[in-house]
């Protein structure tokens, strides 16, 4: 199973690609779980529930992973969890780099902030939109991650993300 995470900063299109994405390979995409847990605790989010969130993300993955679904297309992943714990609360509780080094293979594609910020009751940093993309950016090449970032309209977006996921598929059945 080939894993693709789309990841990035808040508002860069990364729900609408995953959906575009298991449209095009005929599969279920991983949903963002964050969204349902900010709802349930209405937006009043603290340190402790980084964990929460990490563990209903990898709860959604494991159950989607479980329908043999190939690619797995996730909206997200535990690395945004990590990089948001350390922007809103300072720290990165140990649990998300030892459940982030027992995740598979993967492909991220970093969703760029070339597409118009849209508030949703959840997004607070539409002037901070490069300081975060940074920091993604910083996240994955502190860990040696490989990312292609992913820009323009939701059309190219969707034909380069394609492309790259047909690459990785077919190199992992050779």
């Amino acid at each position: 199973m080939l894993r693709v995470v789309l990841t990035g900063s808040e508002c860069t299109g990364k729900s609408t690609l995953a959906a575009k994405l298991a449209e095009h390979y005929k599969v279920k995409s991983v949903p963002e779980y964050l969204r349902e847990y900010f709802e349930l605790k209405n937006g009043n989010l603290t340190v402790e529930d980084v964990i929460p969130i990490a563990r209903g993300q990898f709860r959604l993955e494991t159950e989607t992973a479980a329908k043999g679904y190939n690619p797995l297309i996730c909206d997200t992943d535990i690395i945004s969890s990590i990089v948001y714990a350390k922007h809103y609360f300072g720290q990165c509780p140990d649990w998300l780099n030892y459940k982030f080094k027992k995740l598979g293979p993967s492909i991220y594609l970093l969703c760029d902030i070339d597409v118009r910020w849209q508030a949703d009751g959840q997004r607070d940093m539409p002037e901070e939109r490069e300081y975060m993309h940074n920091l993604f950016i910083a996240e994955l090449n502190s860990r040696n991650i490989p990312f292609q970032t992913i820009s323009g309209p939701l059309v190219h977006r969707t034909v380069k993300s394609i492309e790259l996921i047909d690459k990785a598929l077919a190199a992992s059945t050779k």
